[in-house]
Protein backbone atom coordinates (compact mmCIF):
# COMPACT_ATOMS: atom_id res chain seq x y z
CA UNK A 1 0.00 0.00 0.00
CA UNK A 2 1.55 3.38 -1.08
CA UNK A 3 0.33 6.55 0.63
CA UNK A 4 1.05 9.95 0.27
CA UNK A 5 0.76 12.02 3.53
CA UNK A 6 1.06 16.10 2.18
CA UNK A 7 2.01 18.07 5.33
CA UNK A 8 4.02 14.93 6.66
CA UNK A 9 6.24 17.35 9.26
CA UNK A 10 3.12 18.57 10.50
CA UNK A 11 1.02 17.61 13.81
CA UNK A 12 -1.26 15.56 11.94
CA UNK A 13 0.98 14.35 9.13
CA UNK A 14 3.87 13.48 11.28
CA UNK A 15 1.94 11.40 14.13
CA UNK A 16 -0.39 10.33 11.00
CA UNK A 17 2.88 8.80 9.02
CA UNK A 18 4.64 7.20 12.13
CA UNK A 19 1.44 4.96 12.80
CA UNK A 20 1.41 4.04 9.44
CA UNK A 21 4.62 3.14 9.25
CA UNK A 22 4.04 0.98 11.70
CA UNK A 23 0.91 -0.98 10.58
CA UNK A 24 3.96 -1.89 7.86
CA UNK A 25 2.98 0.90 5.48
CA UNK A 26 5.03 2.72 2.33
CA UNK A 27 4.67 6.70 2.98
CA UNK A 28 6.03 9.04 0.84
CA UNK A 29 5.38 12.46 3.20
CA UNK A 30 6.69 16.15 1.37
CA UNK A 31 6.41 19.16 3.05
CA UNK A 32 7.64 22.76 2.41
CA UNK A 33 8.73 23.40 5.66
CA UNK A 34 6.76 26.88 6.11
CA UNK A 35 8.06 29.20 8.89
CA UNK A 36 4.44 29.85 10.11
CA UNK A 37 5.70 28.72 13.30
CA UNK A 38 9.16 27.21 14.61
CA UNK A 39 10.77 24.90 11.69
CA UNK A 40 13.23 23.06 13.82
CA UNK A 41 10.34 21.46 15.16
CA UNK A 42 8.79 19.95 12.17
CA UNK A 43 12.47 18.94 10.96
CA UNK A 44 12.76 17.21 14.14
CA UNK A 45 9.71 15.18 13.49
CA UNK A 46 11.02 14.51 9.77
CA UNK A 47 14.15 13.23 11.18
CA UNK A 48 12.26 10.29 12.87
CA UNK A 49 10.30 9.48 10.30
CA UNK A 50 13.48 8.91 8.38
CA UNK A 51 14.35 6.47 10.69
CA UNK A 52 12.00 4.17 8.90
CA UNK A 53 13.02 2.40 6.16
CA UNK A 54 9.50 2.57 4.40
CA UNK A 55 9.50 6.37 4.93
CA UNK A 56 10.90 8.57 1.85
CA UNK A 57 10.98 12.60 2.52
CA UNK A 58 10.95 14.88 -0.17
CA UNK A 59 10.85 18.99 -0.04
CA UNK A 60 7.88 20.25 -2.03
CA UNK A 61 5.54 22.79 -2.17
CA UNK A 62 1.64 22.03 -3.05
CA UNK A 63 1.78 25.04 -4.88
CA UNK A 64 4.48 23.87 -7.32
CA UNK A 65 2.12 21.57 -9.41
CA UNK A 66 5.24 20.26 -11.65
CA UNK A 67 6.69 19.34 -8.77
CA UNK A 68 3.67 17.46 -7.36
CA UNK A 69 2.29 15.85 -10.88
CA UNK A 70 5.86 14.70 -11.26
CA UNK A 71 5.61 13.29 -7.89
CA UNK A 72 2.13 11.76 -8.36
CA UNK A 73 3.33 10.32 -11.92
CA UNK A 74 6.40 8.79 -10.47
CA UNK A 75 5.08 7.23 -7.74
CA UNK A 76 1.23 5.78 -8.35
CA UNK A 77 0.18 6.45 -4.89
CA UNK A 78 -2.72 3.85 -3.66
CA UNK A 79 -3.95 6.54 -1.36
CA UNK A 80 -3.45 10.62 0.00
CA UNK A 81 -3.90 12.10 3.04
CA UNK A 82 -3.94 15.73 2.11
CA UNK A 83 -2.86 17.61 5.51
CA UNK A 84 -1.10 20.34 4.19
CA UNK A 85 -2.16 23.82 4.70
CA UNK A 86 -1.82 27.32 5.87
CA UNK A 87 -2.96 26.65 9.46
CA UNK A 88 -3.89 29.83 12.43
CA UNK A 89 -7.58 31.56 12.50
CA UNK A 90 -6.08 34.34 13.96
CA UNK A 91 -2.85 34.93 11.66
CA UNK A 92 -5.41 34.31 8.87
CA UNK A 93 -7.49 37.63 9.46
CA UNK A 94 -3.60 39.56 7.98
CA UNK A 95 -2.57 37.17 5.64
CA UNK A 96 -5.24 36.26 3.73
CA UNK A 97 -3.52 35.38 0.25
CA UNK A 98 -1.39 32.60 1.50
CA UNK A 99 -4.79 31.00 2.61
CA UNK A 100 -5.57 30.95 -0.79
CA UNK A 101 -2.58 30.33 -2.55
CA UNK A 102 -2.03 27.59 0.03
CA UNK A 103 -5.26 26.19 0.77
CA UNK A 104 -6.99 26.86 -2.47
CA UNK A 105 -4.39 26.50 -5.34
CA UNK A 106 -2.60 23.80 -3.32
CA UNK A 107 -5.32 22.02 -2.48
CA UNK A 108 -6.55 22.14 -6.28
CA UNK A 109 -2.87 20.65 -7.37
CA UNK A 110 -3.63 17.37 -5.33
CA UNK A 111 -6.76 17.00 -6.27
CA UNK A 112 -6.27 17.36 -9.89
CA UNK A 113 -3.07 15.08 -9.60
CA UNK A 114 -4.98 12.25 -7.31
CA UNK A 115 -7.78 12.31 -10.19
CA UNK A 116 -5.76 12.33 -13.44
CA UNK A 117 -3.40 9.19 -11.38
CA UNK A 118 -6.13 7.07 -10.48
CA UNK A 119 -6.05 7.60 -6.53
CA UNK A 120 -7.71 5.05 -4.97
CA UNK A 121 -8.84 7.10 -1.97
CA UNK A 122 -8.36 11.58 -1.34
CA UNK A 123 -8.83 12.36 2.69
CA UNK A 124 -8.50 15.86 2.87
CA UNK A 125 -8.07 18.13 6.38
CA UNK A 126 -11.14 20.18 6.77
CA UNK A 127 -11.80 21.38 9.98
CA UNK A 128 -14.35 22.69 12.60
CA UNK A 129 -14.06 25.98 11.43
CA UNK A 130 -16.37 25.97 8.67
CA UNK A 131 -19.24 25.83 11.58
CA UNK A 132 -18.68 29.09 12.15
CA UNK A 133 -20.97 30.29 15.10
CA UNK A 134 -23.28 28.12 14.66
CA UNK A 135 -24.25 27.24 17.93
CA UNK A 136 -26.52 24.28 17.65
CA UNK A 137 -24.47 21.94 19.40
CA UNK A 138 -23.43 19.39 19.06
CA UNK A 139 -22.75 20.43 15.54
CA UNK A 140 -23.21 17.34 12.82
CA UNK A 141 -21.79 16.87 9.44
CA UNK A 142 -26.12 18.32 7.95
CA UNK A 143 -25.62 21.67 9.90
CA UNK A 144 -25.07 25.13 7.79
CA UNK A 145 -21.97 26.49 7.48
CA UNK A 146 -21.16 29.52 8.10
CA UNK A 147 -17.46 30.24 8.73
CA UNK A 148 -16.33 33.25 10.56
CA UNK A 149 -12.25 33.92 9.19
CA UNK A 150 -10.84 33.31 5.53
CA UNK A 151 -9.25 29.81 7.25
CA UNK A 152 -12.65 28.66 7.82
CA UNK A 153 -13.47 29.74 4.15
CA UNK A 154 -10.53 28.11 2.82
CA UNK A 155 -11.71 24.82 3.91
CA UNK A 156 -15.20 25.44 3.24
CA UNK A 157 -14.54 26.22 -0.56
CA UNK A 158 -12.25 22.88 -0.65
CA UNK A 159 -14.73 20.55 0.63
CA UNK A 160 -17.16 22.49 -2.12
CA UNK A 161 -14.51 21.85 -4.90
CA UNK A 162 -14.26 17.80 -3.61
CA UNK A 163 -18.04 17.59 -4.38
CA UNK A 164 -17.48 18.71 -7.61
CA UNK A 165 -14.58 16.57 -8.61
CA UNK A 166 -16.35 13.79 -6.94
CA UNK A 167 -19.54 14.51 -8.82
CA UNK A 168 -17.94 15.38 -12.39
CA UNK A 169 -14.58 13.30 -12.37
CA UNK A 170 -15.18 10.50 -10.30
CA UNK A 171 -12.59 11.21 -7.32
CA UNK A 172 -13.08 9.53 -4.29
CA UNK A 173 -13.22 12.19 -1.27
CA UNK A 174 -13.21 12.29 2.34
CA UNK A 175 -13.39 15.61 4.43
CA UNK A 176 -11.92 15.17 7.49
CA UNK A 177 -13.15 17.95 10.06
CA UNK A 178 -10.79 18.12 12.55
CA UNK A 179 -11.63 19.91 15.86
CA UNK A 180 -9.07 20.86 18.55
CA UNK A 181 -6.18 18.19 18.24
CA UNK A 182 -3.58 17.99 21.24
CA UNK A 183 -0.80 16.02 22.07
CA UNK A 184 2.38 14.78 21.54
CA UNK A 185 4.45 16.65 19.03
CA UNK A 186 1.87 19.41 19.12
CA UNK A 187 1.69 22.54 16.78
CA UNK A 188 3.06 25.48 19.59
CA UNK A 189 0.74 28.12 18.26
CA UNK A 190 -1.88 25.76 20.01
CA UNK A 191 -3.57 26.23 23.50
CA UNK A 192 -2.16 23.33 24.98
CA UNK A 193 1.56 23.13 23.25
CA UNK A 194 1.56 27.23 24.24
CA UNK A 195 0.66 26.84 28.33
CA UNK A 196 3.09 24.25 28.82
CA UNK A 197 5.72 25.97 26.97
CA UNK A 198 5.02 29.58 28.27
CA UNK A 199 5.38 27.89 31.76
CA UNK A 200 9.13 26.49 30.63
CA UNK A 201 10.58 29.52 29.35
CA UNK A 202 8.95 31.59 31.49
CA UNK A 203 7.11 33.60 29.02
CA UNK A 204 3.62 35.39 29.25
CA UNK A 205 0.19 33.39 27.77
CA UNK A 206 -2.42 35.66 26.51
CA UNK A 207 -6.16 33.62 27.86
CA UNK A 208 -7.98 34.95 25.14
CA UNK A 209 -11.96 35.87 26.31
CA UNK A 210 -10.38 35.75 29.83
CA UNK A 211 -10.64 31.96 29.64
CA UNK A 212 -14.43 31.40 28.62
CA UNK A 213 -13.68 29.32 25.28
CA UNK A 214 -14.89 25.34 25.16
CA UNK A 215 -13.31 23.59 22.90
CA UNK A 216 -14.44 19.98 21.54
CA UNK A 217 -10.24 18.57 22.18
CA UNK A 218 -9.19 15.48 20.74
CA UNK A 219 -6.37 13.65 21.14
CA UNK A 220 -3.62 12.72 18.24
CA UNK A 221 -3.84 9.32 19.28
CA UNK A 222 -7.28 8.85 18.78
CA UNK A 223 -7.11 11.02 15.39
CA UNK A 224 -4.37 8.68 14.02
CA UNK A 225 -6.45 5.29 15.00
CA UNK A 226 -9.59 6.58 13.57
CA UNK A 227 -7.68 7.75 10.11
CA UNK A 228 -6.20 4.28 10.14
CA UNK A 229 -9.68 2.46 10.51
CA UNK A 230 -11.27 5.16 7.63
CA UNK A 231 -8.31 3.54 5.21
CA UNK A 232 -8.87 0.00 5.97
CA UNK A 233 -12.63 0.12 5.22
CA UNK A 234 -12.23 2.68 2.64
CA UNK A 235 -14.55 0.81 0.28
CA UNK A 236 -17.44 0.97 2.59
CA UNK A 237 -17.19 4.62 2.45
CA UNK A 238 -19.46 6.44 0.38
CA UNK A 239 -17.93 8.04 -2.93
CA UNK A 240 -17.77 11.31 -0.89
CA UNK A 241 -18.27 12.65 2.26
CA UNK A 242 -17.76 14.59 5.58
CA UNK A 243 -16.87 13.43 8.96
CA UNK A 244 -16.43 14.95 12.08
CA UNK A 245 -13.20 14.39 14.27
CA UNK A 246 -14.55 15.14 17.63
CA UNK A 247 -14.21 13.67 20.48
CA UNK A 248 -18.03 15.07 21.56
CA UNK A 249 -16.76 16.22 24.82
CA UNK A 250 -16.24 19.72 25.01
CA UNK A 251 -13.93 21.18 27.68
CA UNK A 252 -13.87 25.00 29.03
CA UNK A 253 -10.14 26.09 29.27
CA UNK A 254 -10.70 27.20 32.40
CA UNK A 255 -10.78 23.66 33.27
CA UNK A 256 -7.46 22.86 31.69
CA UNK A 257 -5.50 25.90 33.34
CA UNK A 258 -7.22 24.44 36.77
CA UNK A 259 -5.58 20.76 36.00
CA UNK A 260 -2.70 22.06 34.38
CA UNK A 261 -2.19 24.27 37.69
CA UNK A 262 -2.41 20.96 39.58
CA UNK A 263 0.17 19.54 37.52
CA UNK A 264 2.77 22.52 38.49
CA UNK A 265 2.53 23.90 34.87
CA UNK A 266 1.47 27.34 35.87
CA UNK A 267 2.83 30.15 33.56
CA UNK A 268 2.57 33.67 34.10
CA UNK A 269 -0.79 35.00 32.40
CA UNK A 270 -2.85 37.83 30.93
CA UNK A 271 -6.46 37.91 30.77
CA UNK A 272 -7.35 39.29 27.48
CA UNK A 273 -10.97 39.77 25.64
CA UNK A 274 -12.23 37.74 22.42
CA UNK A 275 -9.90 37.88 19.69
CA UNK A 276 -11.19 38.64 16.21
CA UNK A 277 -12.09 35.57 13.85
CA UNK A 278 -12.50 33.56 17.84
CA UNK A 279 -14.80 30.97 17.88
CA UNK A 280 -16.39 30.97 22.02
CA UNK A 281 -17.53 27.04 21.72
CA UNK A 282 -16.71 24.15 19.30
CA UNK A 283 -18.38 20.85 20.15
CA UNK A 284 -18.98 18.21 17.52
CA UNK A 285 -21.18 15.34 16.96
CA UNK A 286 -19.18 12.03 16.18
CA UNK A 287 -22.08 9.60 15.57
CA UNK A 288 -21.95 9.25 11.98
CA UNK A 289 -17.62 8.46 12.15
CA UNK A 290 -18.57 6.14 14.81
CA UNK A 291 -20.87 4.60 12.30
CA UNK A 292 -18.38 3.80 9.82
CA UNK A 293 -15.45 2.56 12.20
CA UNK A 294 -17.09 1.58 15.70
CA UNK A 295 -14.56 3.38 17.51
CA UNK A 296 -14.92 2.27 21.26
CA UNK A 297 -13.51 5.04 23.07
CA UNK A 298 -11.75 8.17 23.11
CA UNK A 299 -8.84 8.90 25.56
CA UNK A 300 -9.61 10.92 28.64
CA UNK A 301 -8.24 14.38 27.42
CA UNK A 302 -6.46 14.88 31.58
CA UNK A 303 -4.39 11.35 30.81
CA UNK A 304 -3.98 12.80 27.46
CA UNK A 305 -2.60 15.77 28.78
CA UNK A 306 -0.20 14.08 31.39
CA UNK A 307 1.05 12.71 27.85
CA UNK A 308 1.25 15.60 26.67
CA UNK A 309 3.25 17.92 29.30
CA UNK A 310 5.50 14.57 29.87
CA UNK A 311 6.48 14.47 26.21
CA UNK A 312 7.49 17.88 26.68
CA UNK A 313 9.34 17.83 29.62
CA UNK A 314 11.90 15.07 27.30
CA UNK A 315 11.95 16.91 23.85
CA UNK A 316 11.62 20.38 24.08
CA UNK A 317 13.13 21.36 27.66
Amino acid sequence: MKILITGSAGFIGFNLAAHLLKKKCYITGIDNYDDYYDVRIKKKRTSILKKFKKFKFLKIDIKDNSKIKKLFKKNKFDFVFHLAAQAGVRYSINHPRKYIENNLVGFYNILDNSEKYKVKRLFFASSSSVYGENNNFPLNEKENIFPKNIYGLSKKVNEEIGFIFNKYYNVKLIGLRFFTVFGEWGRPDMMMFKFIDSYYKNKLFNLNNYGNHSRDFTYIGDVVNILYLLLKKHKKLKNFDLLNICSNKPVNLKEVISFMKKNKINPRIKKVSLQKADILKTHGDNSKLLKFIKYKKFSNWRDSLKKTIIWYQKNII
